[in-house]
């Protein structure tokens, strides 16, 4: 399974003693959909006393963020996850607040270090999965601000040398109004900041001009990407879909991929519609942490789950324009993540880069033009194996050694048309920490949206990009002339 690319916000619940066992409990998944979820938790710290001589402790730990996993299986990615947060639970024998002296800078330092070697211990364990967005490092880190050691005396230049602490590893990419919330790379404990509106973002009202073409790719790779396109177009199907509740949505975009994973469905090409105000966090986010649920109620805006890791997405019916792409695994084979993500969304840079935007690929997931960034992409890997055929009965399921399925692979983007950004400061939580990054501040302040780039309708884009798909050989369908 891939989550796809992400921007590196690690944060670490707990740390924080109580008298009496477990602090915290579960966190509502609010609309979460599909088995693959994972349930957020906000834990504390068992703190048992033995005596005059101290308390033995054990923390209860969770990592939520906007972080990605590449592996073959759901249980795969999720007993990686499981044993960090078991390394972290059992790490250290004093209080959270033992550090906080004034020998914290040279014992701080090396707390640090010791976290970060266990933790790359654990992650060795699992040769077969890989962490996107974050890395031992950048947990430890979080570890740290998590259990009171300040982020200054928690380590030093020459080991974590980007800005308040957090892993120069960890890229800060340009905010979008779908990843606003959670673009820094950053960590918070269960006592983070208060959240501060993100009014800050602007978006310049620029006409788009014509600008002469960037390198985007090797010549390697760019031949190596026009030949997979190539294969593909002929096979793709279409869809400019119906509009869709953003539980729908979630449910849909899943089932659609699991369809071509099993060789039911086409390589299809989605254009969604939304029929109503969402939240999506990614998959491994926390929603408490992530947006403000009491202004979501009364602003009407539902909080859903996908089943790809990264960012929050701010959804309004007519400011974004979002689609999916799903196709056998057989198109990204041999590419890295990073790789595939170029080649997914070439047929997207192409189309706008025939309006006369500048567009490139900006970071590991982002698309951005001359303007500023225009959207981001999360990606996931659905493995191949036993192939099914429909019946009149159902499903039948054939062994996977005389008929094996495709797999595939499901890539999503959302882009920015247009843009709320007082209500989306208002719903989306970012906290103080994150808006104290100067580059983080910067970054919103480059969003722009589609509809100033462009002088365009959002009809009008969205033809434009159906348009440039069946020019290239790919036929427009409805949904079910799309299934195999």
């Amino acid at each position: 399974m891939v989550n796809g690319i992400g921007n590196g916000t690690v944060v670490v619940n707990g740390a924080n003693r109580a008298d009496n066992g477990t602090v915290g409990g579960n966190e509502a998944d609010n609309g979460a959909v599909g088995s693959n979820n994972r349930v957020n938790k906000v834990n504390g710290t068992d703190g048992i006393d033995d005596g005059a001589d101290g308390a033995t402790w054990r923390r209860h730990v969770r990592i939520d963020g906007d972080f990605f996993v590449e592996s073959e299986s759901d249980d795969r990615s999720d007993a990686l996850l499981h044993d960090i947060e078991q390394t972290l639970s059992g790490i250290g024998s004093a209080p959270a607040n033992a550090l906080a002296g004034s020998t914290a800078a040279v014992e701080g330092t090396s707390v640090v270090r010791d976290v970060a070697g266990a933790v790359a211990e654990a992650i060795a364990r699992h040769p077969d999965v890989r962490l996107v967005g974050t890395d031992a490092a950048a947990i430890a880190m979080a570890y740290a601000r998590a259990v009171g050691i300040p982020p200054e005396t928690g380590a030093d230049a020459a080991t974590f040398p980007s800005k308040q602490g957090a892993s120069a590893s960890l890229p800060v990419p340009a905010a979008t109004p779908e990843s606003a919330s959670t673009s820094s790379a950053s960590a918070a404990s269960s006592t983070s900041d208060p959240a501060t509106p993100a009014s800050s973002i602007s978006t310049p009202v620029t006409p788009a001009t014509s600008a002469p073409a960037t390198p985007l790719l090797t010549p390697a790779e760019s031949d190596d990407f026009d030949e997979r396109w190539a294969r593909l177009w002929p096979q793709l199907a279409v869809v400019h879909d119906v509009p869709r509740s953003p539980a729908e949505q979630m449910a849909t975009d899943e089932r659609w991929a699991r369809e071509v994973a099993s060789g039911r469905r086409r390589p299809t090409l989605r254009i969604w519609e939304w029929n109503a105000p969402c939240v999506v966090v990614g998959r491994f986010q926390s929603i408490r942490d992530e947006v403000h649920e009491d202004v979501a109620r009364a602003e009407g805006i539902t909080v859903v789950r996908r089943c790809t890791g990264g960012g929050a997405m701010f959804i309004e019916p007519g400011n974004t324009i979002t689609y999916s792409l799903y196709t056998p695994l057989e198109f990204v084979a041999g590419l890295s993540v990073e790789a595939s993500y170029r080649l997914c969304d070439r047929w997207l840079v192409e189309a706008l880069r025939g309006l006369g935007l500048d567009v490139r690929f900006a970071g590991l997931n982002d698309i951005a033009s001359q303007h500023g960034k225009i959207g981001g992409a999360a990606q996931r890997r659905f493995p191949a194996g036993r192939a099914s055929t429909p019946t009149a009965d159902g499903v039948r399921v054939v062994p996977a050694e005389r008929t094996p399925s495709p797999g595939a692979v499901l890539h999503h983007v959302t882009m920015a048309y247009d843009i709320d950004a007082a209500k989306m400061g208002r719903v989306l939580n970012v906290s103080r920490e994150k808006m104290r990054d100067k580059a983080v501040r910067s970054a919103v302040k480059r969003v722009d949206p589609l509809k100033t780039q462009t002088g365009m309708t959002r009809d009008m884009l969205v033809a434009h990009l159906l348009d440039h798909c069946v020019s290239r050989g790919a036929r427009f369908v409805t949904d079910g002339d799309a299934t195999a």
